[in-house]
């Protein structure tokens, strides 16, 4: 019989290695391929190729930080999609396992609409804020 210690251990194995599997080839190639990534992704577009030092005005630091937090919550749900979609697949017909999984999967779903619905608004924002068509000065 195994302790609930030594289940904790043997759950969390069972979910990290898979993932630190998926991982493993691009922290080989990960300067040469971070740099041509964001070429290739129009990231570098987004934020200007030297980062947050390409901003002109505080309102687009502002901007690029919202942008960045943007980006880093989106990678967090995705993570979570994955992670609840193993949980489902892996719950072998355990009823709480598959249910706590669907719930994840629900709540990372829900969490990447909202993220591409503050993208939209924070865009939409600084468009009207940034335009200087509709005062006539």
């Amino acid at each position: 019989m195994i302790t609930t210690a030594k289940q904790k251990i043997l759950v969390k194995i069972k979910y990290f290695f898979p993932l630190a599997f998926l991982v493993m080839p691009f922290l080989a190639y990960a300067q040469t391929t971070v740099g041509n990534g964001l070429s290739n992704s129009g990231m570098m577009s987004l934020f200007g190729s030297t980062g947050l030092n390409s901003s002109q005005s505080l309102s687009d630091l502002i901007v690029n930080v919202i942008r960045i937090m943007l980006l880093f919550a989106g990678a967090i749900a995705v993570f979570f999609v994955i992670v609840g979609g193993y949980q489902y697949i892996a719950s072998g017909g355990n009823e709480e396992t598959a249910e706590k999984g669907r719930k994840t999967l629900i709540n990372a779903i829900i969490g990447i609409i909202v993220i591409v619905l503050a993208y939209a608004i924070i865009n939409v924002i600084v468009n009207l804020v940034g335009s200087n068509s509709g005062s006539g000065y």
